[in-house]
């Protein structure tokens, strides 16, 4: 029996073998596998505490069962007042690294993990000035890891937290590069993969005419999520994803003329709000004119989604599904848990932990990257004017994912509902 010292220094004594071709990854068949937790700031309740603490003391925080997975390392680009990861880490045994590349190979020279999470989602960052987007260094980030991946001839798979980037171009170079590395690559938030109710599926190959969502909070932060939550569904119509021809948004004072046009429907929020248990009664008064938008995305299809960032009517994410046929429409709730330890942040986890397992992509990045992309359009257009934006560069096709939400995993829940 070898000791870690001694376990270590064989390995890392061991040739390293550049690829000429791109760098290739294969399953390990430990069933432990070692990820390297790469984040921007580390504090109570933090996208980080949410998640790498979950690797570390289970699904709970208290030390429980947990996903099968080591964190091994750790970069935590800014330390602040209320900085948790140095204590987690020292607790843990889990040592903190001052460059990505030395959390990877744990400062030798050989990749020393079997992927990487990356979140980048707090932390003092340079806004946009007109749009107020927070440029949170995603893509430097993936970079640094790919950076590491090419010099080392080895690939493992990488999820990044929540959307690509706050603007296209990073996106869409993340993703491209992503591609052409073949780097199993997976992203996006909690919310495809949280609780949903009533615990109704919508078939792969469902006549969608119209996915209205209403949400709250910030437009570009939870903007995404409202997008996502759509997403994830929309994906699932018949032909499936195909791309989207145009972004526009509607500020406050341009809302109820474009409830005039046509351009979403009172009926389909209110379907929405009831959902969630909320009230569709006096919209006009209830809405906060300084933080209000309704994002409206015409498919090239046909279909169409309209995202309502209603902040002062809802606190919750419901959406309402109008589809082809004569039928009802569909309201569902996606319900978060608001409460420490943030559950919905566990089912998430399962799937990273499930990806991370087999390198294979149950989560479309394209639905990440095209959200991305529809994301950052509705901003710009909500910041001038409600300007309408054509997308060509937003023709994606992907083909929807196939990953069970939330409620799939609850025992003594009755399986999902074809709708």
């Amino acid at each position: 029996m070898m000791d870690r010292r001694t376990a270590l220094q064989a390995l890392t004594a061991s040739p390293v073998t550049l690829l000429a071709a791109a760098p290739v990854w294969a399953a390990p068949a430990r069933k432990v596998l070692r990820v390297a937790g790469i984040g921007t700031q580390y504090f109570k309740n933090s996208h980080c505490d949410v998640i790498f603490t979950k690797i570390m003391e289970g699904w709970d925080h208290l030390g429980f069962a947990g996903p099968k997975l080591q964190l091994v390392s750790m970069y935590v680009e800014q330390k602040t007042d209320n900085d948790i990861s140095v204590e987690k880490g020292r607790r843990h045994g889990v040592p903190m690294y001052d460059s990505i590349e030395d959390a990877l190979t744990l400062g030798t020279s050989k990749l020393q993990c079997d992927a990487v999470l990356s979140i980048a989602e707090h932390g003092n960052y340079e806004d946009t000035p007109d749009t107020h987007q927070r440029k949170y260094p995603r893509r430097r980030f993936f970079d640094s890891i790919a950076d590491v991946f090419e010099k080392k001839g080895k690939v493992v798979p990488v999820f990044n937290d929540k959307h690509l980037s706050w603007n296209w171009k990073d996106a869409k170079a993340m993703y491209d590069r992503a591609r052409s590395m073949k780097i199993p690559f997976q992203a996006g938030s909690s919310l495809p993969f949280a609780w949903r109710y009533p615990n109704v599926t919508i078939p792969v190959g469902s006549k969608i005419k119209t996915i209205t969502g209403v949400a709250y909070g910030g437009l570009e932060s939870y903007g995404f999520h409202a997008l996502e939550a759509m997403q994830c569904l929309m994906e699932r119509r018949q032909g499936g994803e195909t791309g989207v021809k145009s972004v526009q948004a509607y500020p406050y004072d341009q809302i109820w003329k474009a409830e005039k046009e046509g351009r979403w429907s009172r009926k389909a929020v209110a379907k929405a709000l009831k959902a969630a248990g909320k009230s569709s009664e006096d919209l006009e008064s209830r809405l906060h004119k300084d933080n209000c938008s309704i994002y409206v995305i015409d498919y090239l299809d046909g279909s169409r989604g309209v995202c309502c960032m209603l902040n002062g009517v809802t606190d919750e994410m419901s959406v309402a599904v109008e589809f082809e046929e004569d039928r009802d429409l569909l309201g569902q709730w996606f319900k978060l848990e608001m409460v420490y330890p943030y559950r919905h942040f566990e089912q998430l986890l399962r799937g990273i932990d499930r990806f991370f397992r087999t390198g294979k992509e149950h989560t479309p990045v394209e639905r990440t990257l095209l959200t991305s992309g529809i994301l950052t359009r509705a901003v710009h257009s909500h910041f001038h004017g409600g300007i309408k934006y054509n997308t060509p560069e937003l023709a994606i096709r992907y083909e929807p994912g196939s990953w069970h939400f939330a409620n799939q995993f609850e025992e003594n829940f009755p399986a999902p509902i074809k709708y």
